[in-house]
Protein backbone atom coordinates (compact mmCIF):
# COMPACT_ATOMS: atom_id res chain seq x y z
CA UNK A 1 0.00 0.00 0.00
CA UNK A 2 1.32 3.44 -0.89
CA UNK A 3 1.59 6.18 1.66
CA UNK A 4 -0.73 9.16 1.30
CA UNK A 5 0.81 12.16 -0.49
CA UNK A 6 -0.27 15.78 -0.41
CA UNK A 7 -0.90 16.53 -4.09
CA UNK A 8 -2.04 19.90 -5.38
CA UNK A 9 -4.98 19.74 -7.81
CA UNK A 10 -6.43 23.24 -7.72
CA UNK A 11 -5.92 25.89 -10.41
CA UNK A 12 -3.98 28.15 -8.04
CA UNK A 13 -1.86 25.33 -6.66
CA UNK A 14 -4.19 24.61 -3.75
CA UNK A 15 -5.19 21.13 -2.72
CA UNK A 16 -8.72 20.13 -3.59
CA UNK A 17 -11.03 17.16 -3.53
CA UNK A 18 -11.71 17.03 -7.30
CA UNK A 19 -10.40 18.17 -10.67
CA UNK A 20 -11.85 18.51 -14.17
CA UNK A 21 -10.53 16.00 -16.72
CA UNK A 22 -8.56 17.57 -19.57
CA UNK A 23 -9.93 14.89 -21.93
CA UNK A 24 -13.63 14.27 -21.25
CA UNK A 25 -14.21 17.30 -18.95
CA UNK A 26 -15.86 15.15 -16.23
CA UNK A 27 -15.36 16.04 -12.56
CA UNK A 28 -12.94 13.52 -11.02
CA UNK A 29 -12.48 12.88 -7.31
CA UNK A 30 -8.85 12.86 -6.14
CA UNK A 31 -9.61 9.86 -3.95
CA UNK A 32 -8.88 6.67 -5.87
CA UNK A 33 -9.15 3.08 -4.62
CA UNK A 34 -5.85 1.22 -4.85
CA UNK A 35 -3.55 4.23 -5.11
CA UNK A 36 -2.33 7.02 -2.83
CA UNK A 37 -3.14 9.78 -5.33
CA UNK A 38 -5.09 9.97 -8.56
CA UNK A 39 -3.15 11.00 -11.64
CA UNK A 40 -5.60 10.26 -14.46
CA UNK A 41 -9.31 10.26 -15.27
CA UNK A 42 -11.03 6.95 -14.47
CA UNK A 43 -13.50 7.50 -17.34
CA UNK A 44 -11.32 8.25 -20.39
CA UNK A 45 -7.90 7.52 -18.78
CA UNK A 46 -6.48 10.91 -19.87
CA UNK A 47 -3.96 12.71 -17.71
CA UNK A 48 -2.22 16.10 -17.65
CA UNK A 49 1.55 16.54 -17.84
CA UNK A 50 2.15 18.19 -14.49
CA UNK A 51 4.67 15.93 -12.73
CA UNK A 52 8.41 15.87 -13.25
CA UNK A 53 10.43 12.83 -12.21
CA UNK A 54 8.50 12.07 -9.01
CA UNK A 55 4.73 11.34 -9.04
CA UNK A 56 2.92 14.16 -7.26
CA UNK A 57 5.81 16.65 -7.44
CA UNK A 58 3.99 19.00 -9.90
CA UNK A 59 7.42 20.05 -11.25
CA UNK A 60 6.64 19.95 -14.99
CA UNK A 61 5.88 23.22 -16.76
CA UNK A 62 4.32 21.50 -19.80
CA UNK A 63 0.72 21.05 -18.60
CA UNK A 64 -0.50 19.45 -21.85
CA UNK A 65 -2.89 16.52 -22.18
CA UNK A 66 -1.45 13.05 -21.85
CA UNK A 67 -3.24 10.22 -23.65
CA UNK A 68 -3.15 6.62 -22.46
CA UNK A 69 -1.28 4.79 -25.23
CA UNK A 70 -0.38 1.43 -23.72
CA UNK A 71 -0.43 -0.82 -20.67
CA UNK A 72 2.42 -2.50 -18.87
CA UNK A 73 2.54 -4.94 -15.98
CA UNK A 74 4.93 -5.16 -13.04
CA UNK A 75 6.42 -8.46 -11.92
CA UNK A 76 3.80 -8.63 -9.13
CA UNK A 77 0.97 -8.42 -11.71
CA UNK A 78 0.04 -4.77 -11.08
CA UNK A 79 -1.03 -2.93 -14.25
CA UNK A 80 0.42 0.42 -15.28
CA UNK A 81 -0.96 2.89 -17.82
CA UNK A 82 1.59 4.40 -20.18
CA UNK A 83 0.69 8.01 -21.01
CA UNK A 84 2.19 10.08 -23.83
CA UNK A 85 2.21 13.88 -23.71
CA UNK A 86 0.55 15.47 -26.76
CA UNK A 87 2.89 18.50 -26.63
CA UNK A 88 6.37 17.26 -25.73
CA UNK A 89 6.06 13.50 -26.30
CA UNK A 90 7.13 12.55 -22.77
CA UNK A 91 6.11 9.07 -21.63
CA UNK A 92 5.01 8.35 -18.05
CA UNK A 93 3.88 5.11 -16.41
CA UNK A 94 1.07 5.40 -13.85
CA UNK A 95 -0.60 2.78 -11.66
CA UNK A 96 -4.18 2.00 -12.60
CA UNK A 97 -6.84 2.73 -9.98
CA UNK A 98 -9.56 0.40 -8.78
CA UNK A 99 -12.32 2.49 -10.35
CA UNK A 100 -10.77 2.88 -13.82
CA UNK A 101 -13.07 2.11 -16.75
CA UNK A 102 -12.47 -1.60 -17.41
CA UNK A 103 -13.63 -1.36 -21.05
CA UNK A 104 -11.22 1.52 -21.74
CA UNK A 105 -8.38 -0.48 -20.14
CA UNK A 106 -9.16 -3.53 -22.27
CA UNK A 107 -9.30 -1.42 -25.45
CA UNK A 108 -5.77 -0.26 -24.71
CA UNK A 109 -4.64 -3.79 -23.79
CA UNK A 110 -5.72 -5.28 -27.14
CA UNK A 111 -4.54 -2.33 -29.26
CA UNK A 112 -1.15 -3.97 -30.07
CA UNK A 113 -3.02 -6.79 -31.76
CA UNK A 114 -4.46 -4.31 -34.27
CA UNK A 115 -1.44 -1.97 -34.68
CA UNK A 116 1.84 -2.68 -32.83
CA UNK A 117 3.69 0.48 -33.99
CA UNK A 118 2.81 2.83 -31.06
CA UNK A 119 3.58 0.15 -28.49
CA UNK A 120 6.92 -0.64 -30.13
CA UNK A 121 7.83 3.08 -29.94
CA UNK A 122 6.83 3.24 -26.27
CA UNK A 123 8.94 0.20 -25.42
CA UNK A 124 11.97 1.64 -27.20
CA UNK A 125 11.71 4.91 -25.26
CA UNK A 126 11.11 3.33 -21.85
Amino acid sequence: MQRRKDVLHGAGGESGDAFRCVGCRMAVSVVAPGTAHRNHCPHCLSSRHVDGRIPGDRASTCGARMAAVSLSARADGEWLLVHECAACGALKANRIAGDDNALALMRIAVRPLADPRPVRRALLVL
